[in-house]
């Protein structure tokens, strides 16, 4: 991937087109799905689509009994127990999943946190970069053997518009001497970028091709340790909680790109870009305004991708791999155990 191929394709699909829009005409029978947040949200619109299109879609879950109410009407779906922010939780998860399932068709990495008060985890690390990447970095490794054995599976991570506010901090990625939680969270979507830039290369010789994706602006769950006021000042709701402004997604338009990335064929052949508004984002210039869309060139560079993809193995001690054209892909045994 270059920054040349980050330019728009003519999807035929736009900011408003929706969940349903996207699978209208998809027949994802026999297709396997695990959608992180897929039970609130813009994971659970994802999860929605996907069973209402055929597919079984595994929701890893850290409130499993939440999830279960959420998705109690949704056929086609089960759920498991995880929390990002524990990697030893993901390590158990991916092995379930791993004992269930022979391939792995669709990884979507729709769950995050945004603009937390300052929480340690693990060995002292930021939380959210831990929970945002690290997690998901942790999950794809351990679940790559049945993305690989899937020939042609796709990765889809969340991102946002948000990493306009910073590239990776690499002197102090875990704000020891100060924290923001803005910035915080803007080199956690950078480093959601960059995580499928480079898990595309490497994963590509098997078949597996990863996308980043910025879902627009929308009012979800996902704001929910903000303070009602602070919405207010930033302009996103009234003192009523509503919803102000033309430029915000519904949950439903909001989980159209990250579908269209997850189906399209458009984007056969394709991988390590990042999305918006179901089409491919051009590059953004330093100085533009976030909200005017399109991607910083940090985000999607290459060797920034690689180094923060060693820095994520050596942080979590994660299983890597290399991907090499040819290889024959790796396969789990499946135990026919339901999830």
């Amino acid at each position: 991937m270059t920054l040349t191929d980050q330019q728009p394709l003519g999807s035929p699909f736009s900011a408003v087109t929706t969940a349903e829009d996207i699978v209208a005409d998809r027949d994802l029978f026999g297709r396997t799905a695990v959608v992180t947040g897929g039970y609130s949200g813009l994971g659970l619109e994802t999860t929605r689509a996907l069973t209402a299109a055929g597919a079984r879609v595994v929701v890893p879950a850290r409130r499993p009994d939440v999830a279960h109410a959420a998705l109690r009407e949704v056929k086609g779906c089960e759920v498991i127990p995880m929390d990002l922010a524990d990697l030893g939780s993901v390590r158990s998860a991916a092995a379930h999943i791993s004992d269930c399932l022979d391939r792995l068709d669709l990884l979507m990495a729709i769950a995050g946190v945004m603009a937390t008060p300052e929480r340690r985890v693990g060995p002292g690390w930021e939380g959210q970069f831990t929970t945002n990447h690290f997690g998901h970095f942790m999950l794809a490794c351990e679940l790559y053997p049945l993305l690989a054995a899937a020939g042609g599976a796709r990765v889809v991570v969340n991102s946002s518009a948000g990493h306009t506010l910073t590239g990776i901090r690499w002197h102090d990625p875990h704000f020891r001497t100060g924290y923001d939680k803005w910035l915080a969270y803007g080199q956690a979507k950078t480093a959601n970028a960059l995580f499928a830039v480079h898990l595309d290369a490497l994963g590509q010789g098997d078949g597996v091709r990863a996308f980043a994706v910025h879902p627009g602006k929308i009012i979800t769950g996902l704001q929910r340790e903000m303070a009602l006021q602070e919405q207010i000042d930033r302009g996103w709701v009234d003192e009523l909680g509503n919803v102000v402004g033309a430029d915000f997604k519904t949950p439903a338009q909001g989980a159209a790109t990250g579908l269209w990335a997850a189906t399209s064929p458009l984007l056969h052949s394709r991988g390590g870009l990042y999305l918006e508004d179901c089409d491919i984002a051009r590059v953004s210039a330093p100085d533009t305004p976030m909200d005017d869309g399109g991607v910083r060139a940090y985000a999607v560079d290459p060797d920034d991708a690689a180094r923060l993809w060693d820095l994520s193995v050596a942080a979590t001690g994660a299983t890597p791999f290399t991907a090499a054209p040819g290889r024959p892909a790796r396969r789990s045994a499946a135990s026919g155990r339901e999830i």
